[in-house]
């Protein structure tokens, strides 16, 4: 089920990540910042961590164990840009502006990877092999 997850993701985030630049995908706010879907900020830095995120979800997508890492890892730094999001309100750490739009659908990405990431893969990797052979 993760490579699954894994792959959906990274597919998703590379179509964002591609969507982030075509104009006409975007609009621009009264301050002259660009949002996807006339919702979702994201600039270049932001649109290439898409990008970046989509490509190493394809490659986790490869075992349950690389996209069971995948999402731990995924989810916890989400969770960090989250709640830097939240703190520093329209930027995260000077690098990619965001807007509450952003920090609430970060928040979400880290909640669901962080599930399954340690929910599901714990669930999963502990399920004990059955035995179907009859004597």
């Amino acid at each position: 089920m993760l490579k699954k997850a894994a792959l959906l993701a990274g597919v998703i985030f590379v179509v964002i990540g591609i969507a982030g630049f075509i104009p006409a995908l975007t609009t621009k706010d009264d301050m002259d910042m660009t949002l996807l879907l006339g919702i979702f900020m994201v600039g270049g830095v932001h649109n290439i961590i898409h990008l970046l995120s989509g490509v190493a979800a394809l490659f986790s997508a490869k075992s349950e164990v690389y996209a069971m890492w995948y999402f731990r890892i995924f989810g916890l730094v989400y969770g960090l840009v989250t709640l830097v999001g939240f703190i520093q309100g329209d930027t995260v750490l000077g690098i990619i502006d965001v807007n509450t739009a952003d920090n609430f659908l970060h928040l979400g990405i880290s909640l669901a990877s962080l599930y399954l990431g340690f929910g599901v893969a714990a669930s999963t990797t502990d399920a004990k092999p059955t035995s179907t052979s009859t004597l």
